[in-house]
């Protein structure tokens, strides 16, 4: 699904941040992404969303080489990937059901046909009362959550999520994970990013580790 072959990032003109990364993401895989705060996480989420240039190397993600892509192409491509910002990036004018929908309306689906899914999701993760309310009215915690259910309610093809259990309690946060396992189990492939070592431990799954801006593959 994904492919890094002796890729870099530098950001102006300073020294690289990311160095020879060279990778595989499979369809239908669940990894863990690590290292120490400021080691490049997000950086590379970014690179794998399609939002960041790599400064060289090759990146080939649904077999297609990203370097080719136009920017209807890559636009294309992200349909196909949910992601999780330590943002939220969830849109201000938007109630928190729309901003959750918001995925299936872009494909083209028709309301009747997703409104149960996504009531459902939104009580999943402790939302239904909040259907209405729009993001700035939201705490931290429940922001994560409805950014959480965007990602996942299209069933994309790949998940990235950064931290994404950083601002719900520890219960909820096991929740969510599961959430993430379930995904994976009916064809997602999953990568989150994450500090937490306890949380890793509790879960049979690969390991990407950065560290001095190069990556250390644990399956």
């Amino acid at each position: 699904m994904i492919r890094f072959e002796n890729v870099g990032l530098r950001y102006g003109l300073g020294s690289e941040v990311l160095r020879d990364l060279t990778f595989d993401i499979n369809a239908r895989s669940f990894q863990f992404l690590t290292g120490p705060s400021g080691a490049g996480k997000t950086s590379l989420l970014r690179m794998m969303f399609l939002s960041l240039k790599p400064t060289r190397g090759l990146i080939n993600m649904f077999d297609e080489d990203i370097a080719t892509l136009t920017k209807d192409g890559r636009a294309t491509l992200r349909r196909r990937i949910g992601i999780v910002f330590q943002d939220f990036r969830l849109l201000d004018h938007m109630t928190t059901y729309e901003n959750v929908a918001l995925p299936l309306r872009v494909i083209g689906k028709e309301e009747s046909k997703y409104r149960a899914e996504v009531v459902e999701l939104l009580q999943w993760v402790g939302l239904g009362d909040c259907m209405g309310s729009l993001p700035p009215i939201l705490s931290g915690g429940e922001k994560q959550r409805a950014a959480i259910a965007r990602a996942v309610i299209a069933r994309p093809q790949l998940l990235l999520a950064d931290e994404p259990t950083g601002n719900v309690d520890p219960n909820l946060g096991q929740r969510l994970l599961r959430l993430f396992v379930e995904l994976n189990k009916a064809g997602t492939a999953v990568v989150i990013a994450t500090h937490d070592i306890a949380l890793m431990d509790e879960y049979d799954a690969r390991r990407l580790v950065l560290h001095e801006g190069r990556l250390h593959v644990y399956d």
